[in-house]
């Protein structure tokens, strides 16, 4: 096996996925640890991959839960074993701890150098001189500049500078390895040699991307398995090991397609309103009833809506907020878990058009989102079923279910920054 790895959300877990799929790496996610005979479904994958939540937990739940996690995917002896983050790398120290995963990590493994990559120029992030730039409506900005992770309701990115962003985190020292001497293999041992904790590796381009792997490669019999970072760790990996990728069949428009959304991304807002001027039926549902004491009447309501519009022949749009000030994070925020129940109440919403028309394709949109609300689909698996070209990092999957209604249904998930305008309705209208 050459991949196992944990992703902080589900979006994230299907990016590294669509990488080493592109690549030509049969590659099997898991919504949680699978039992004997769900695996057993998946005998020929190299790459295997549990999709988490940690990205929207705070350390005491990562503390809780991360060690059994982390145990099981050492236990299945992979050359390397990744901890996938977000590429805009947005955590803090009270939630998303990516510098707690990383110690957790360090403890299970016994490894005292973490290797970590960030940038991906695939999906338009660059790292330089230990700083985060990522692309954005056709410009590349500064992280802490952004114009929309750097106003991320939950974790906003306020520093570029890597290496102080993870000092808010852990006290393990960041070392780096800058982009102008990441293809020095004798620059590469002396900056080994000095650290102590995390190793940063710059990647600005396909050229550092491709030295990034072929470091990791190099070094792993002597630092271990366990890198953190994003997809940007699966691109560099496969560049260095020079894997091809084979094609994938088209995928042919559907008559009707659920989808939900509790992202308050501008992005996802534009592409809101392109789905609603091109045959959407949209649904507003206010987040803060979704997660309060009347959710569940909430839920069965729109449910309902959602139902009969589908029985109508129509596409099914159902939102909880088109900019950060319809999101009203404040009120959500003073809800205990209520971002989870948010994310959830849309699971129910999209299981219940699921369940009443068949529907066999579906749309989740949010980072957090997607995590909470695929986890009341009842699905136990996913592999890549076509990698959107133009939207890297949210494809196109199969899924595998117990419940034969559910076993098969085709889901695509995406991260609030992630796709352009016409992202809903080309998974509508197919390729």
């Amino acid at each position: 096996m050459l991949l196992s790895y944990y992703g902080d959300d589900f979006t994230g877990s299907t990016d590294v996925m669509e990488a080493m799929a592109l690549h030509g790496v049969r590659t099997v996610l898991f919504t949680r640890i699978p039992t004997e005979g769900e695996r057993a479904r998946f005998p020929d994958c190299e790459a295997v991959g549990i999709a988490g939540t940690s990205r929207s937990e705070t350390p005491q739940w990562m503390d809780e839960h991360l060690p059994r996690h982390f145990a099981w995917l050492k236990a299945l002896g992979a050359r390397f074993c990744h901890y996938k983050v977000c590429s805009t790398f947005d955590s803090a120290p009270h939630v998303g701890n990516i510098g707690r995963a990383i110690e957790i990590a360090r403890e299970v493994f016994g490894q005292e150098v973490t290797p970590l990559v960030v940038g991906a120029p695939q999906l338009r992030r660059y790292t330089a001189f230990g700083h985060l730039f990522a692309g954005y409506q056709g410009e590349t900005y500064r992280i802490d500049r952004h114009p929309v992770m750097s106003r991320h309701p939950v974790t906003p990115m306020e520093e570029a500078d890597l290496r102080r962003h993870l000092a808010r985190q852990t006290p393990l020292p960041v070392d780096l390895v800058p982009v102008t001497e990441v293809g020095d293999d004798r620059a590469v041992d002396q900056k080994l040699a000095a650290a102590k904790g995390i190793l940063l590796f710059d990647v600005f381009d396909m050229a550092s991307q491709r030295e990034t792997g072929r470091q990791l490669l190099r070094l792993a019999p002597r630092l271990g398995p366990f890198i953190a970072g994003s997809s940007g760790v699966n691109y560099a990996l496969v560049k260095a090991l020079a894997r091809e990728g084979g094609g994938f069949a088209p995928f042919e428009r559907v008559p009707r397609i659920i989808a939900v959304s509790g992202s308050c991304s501008p992005t996802t807002a534009r592409q809101i309103r392109h789905a609603l001027a091109h045959g959407y039926e949209g649904l507003h549902a206010d987040p803060v009833e979704l997660a309060g004491p009347d959710g569940d009447a909430a839920i069965a309501r729109h449910s309902a809506e959602a139902v009969r519009l589908i029985g109508e022949g129509r596409s099914v749009l159902v939102y909880t907020a088109l900019d950060p000030v319809t999101e009203q994070g404040a009120s959500l925020d003073a809800i205990p878990g209520g971002r989870h129940r948010v994310g959830q109440g849309l699971g129910r919403i999209a299981r219940a058009a699921i369940a009443a028309h068949g529907l066999r394709r579906v749309i989740l949109a949010g980072g957090d989102t997607s995590s909470h609300a695929l986890g009341e689909l009842d699905v136990f698996a996913l592999t890549t079923r076509f990698p959107l070209a133009a939207t890297p990092g949210s494809p196109l999957c199969t899924a595998a279910s117990a419940n034969p209604a559910l076993d098969g249904i085709e889901i695509a998930m995406k991260g609030g920054q992630v796709g352009g305008d016409d992202y809903f309705t080309a998974l509508r209208d197919g390729v």
